[in-house]
């Protein structure tokens, strides 16, 4: 089954969308767009990259003390890591509509 993407108007008067699984499961909600056309406008973006995008892991390195916890991943796991997670980095700077 596909994910589902809901538009919707919120309280605050703006459009926004949001990425669901197909349990109802939210993954993502966008940030507020003026008008509907700016909304779609941004969901045929998310659509055009999310498949495709590059994950720049920007968190800091997990601390290991004396050898508990959790170990880092592998690099293959972490390569997969980063193409399961693709899709949001090169997408349009969050306080602009997309253009398009």
């Amino acid at each position: 089954m596909a994910a589902a993407i809901e538009l919707f108007h919120d309280r605050d008067d703006a459009f926004r969308f949001r990425l669901k699984t197909p349990g109802g499961t939210v993954l993502a909600v966008s940030k507020p767009f003026p008008d509907k056309a700016a909304a779609v406008a941004g969901i045929r973006a998310l659509r055009e990259c999310a498949g495709t995008g590059l994950i720049s892991d920007l968190c800091p390195p997990s601390p290991r003390a004396g050898g508990a916890g959790k170990a880092a991943p592998s690099s293959a796991a972490a390569t997969a890591q980063r193409r399961l997670l693709g899709g949001l980095q090169g997408a349009s700077d969050p306080q602009e509509p997309p253009t398009g």
